[in-house]
């Protein structure tokens, strides 16, 4: 399925279940400013961990770029206030990788366990079985107790762990969880699509 027909489907609109109304839409470079200010806006903590730092021009500059190779293709999510949360699924050139994706989620600290995290990778597992991938990746540190069980839920199982293979902005290591979900081999344990 081409990006344009995935496209189609976007903007959409949801009420979570704590009555908060959310916009859904395909991410394109009008987003650029919005995505700086919502990085800025993150807890220090929650930046120590993202794999690109988000609070830097150049970054979201590449970013959007990585959209119009196709290269990424992402979901942004916005209240009345602005966005307060992002998924996307990263696709790396080289041939061999081809039907890898590596997503990403992140979602507000006001927005966290209200749904919203659930709903937007609900989202992105729909858009990268279009686009014809076969598995996903997801990467996190040890630390984040969290989000390695919010993606076991999903049916994502750990497929390696690299020692000290991060380092976070005070120059401390991490160790790094890398986990996998084969979309054609754990379909049954997908989230339930979003229903509007």
């Amino acid at each position: 399925m081409s990006l344009e027909s995935i496209a189609e489907r976007f903007p959409r609109s949801l009420v979570l279940p704590g009555g908060e109304k959310v916009e859904i839409r395909m991410m394109t470079a009008a987003d650029r400013e919005p995505m700086l200010s919502f990085a800025r806006h993150l807890p220090q903590k929650d930046l120590m961990f993202l794999r690109v730092d988000l609070t830097e021009e150049s970054v979201v500059d590449a970013w959007v770029e990585a959209l119009g190779t196709g290269h990424s293709t992402s979901l942004v999510a916005y209240d009345d206030d602005g966005l307060i949360g992002y998924a996307t699924v990263h696709r790396n050139p080289a041939p061999w990788t081809r039907r890898v994706g590596e997503i990403r989620v992140n979602v507000s600290p006001t927005y966290r366990n209200k749904g919203l995290g659930r709903n937007l990778t609900s989202q992105i597992f729909d858009v990268a079985r279009e686009l014809g991938l076969k598995k996903l990746m997801a990467n996190m540190t040890t630390d984040q107790h969290s989000a390695q069980a919010a993606f076991r839920r999903l049916g994502f199982v750990p497929e390696a762990l690299l020692a000290d293979y991060v380092e976070d902005r005070r120059g401390t290591s991490h160790d790094l969880v890398i986990m996998s979900y084969d979309i054609d081999g754990h379909s049954d344990q997908v989230a339930e699509p979003l229903r509007v």
